[in-house]
């Protein structure tokens, strides 16, 4: 799932060896979390936030056949 987030922020920023995906479990919980440059903040969230939900939303349909929540936090 890491490689498939990163994939994704890869393609998306100017800065692609700042990109960085850390994997936190907590109990039923899986929360990935994301660390990109601060001057690429922007293209990953996008307008109103519209490409973070986009990355949210490939995120949760791949990890689909995981018994745990899952979710991306950009840092």
């Amino acid at each position: 799932m890491t490689e498939l987030i990163e994939t994704i922020v890869k393609a998306l920023v100017d800065h692609p060896e700042e990109v960085s995906v850390r994997e936190v479990e907590e109990g039923s919980r899986l929360v990935y979390q994301l660390t990109v440059h601060a001057s690429d903040m922007g293209k990953v969230i996008g307008k109103q936030g519209r490409v973070a939900k986009a990355i949210r939303t490939v995120v949760n349909a791949a990890g689909t056949n995981h018994n745990k929540r899952i979710s991306l936090e950009i840092v």
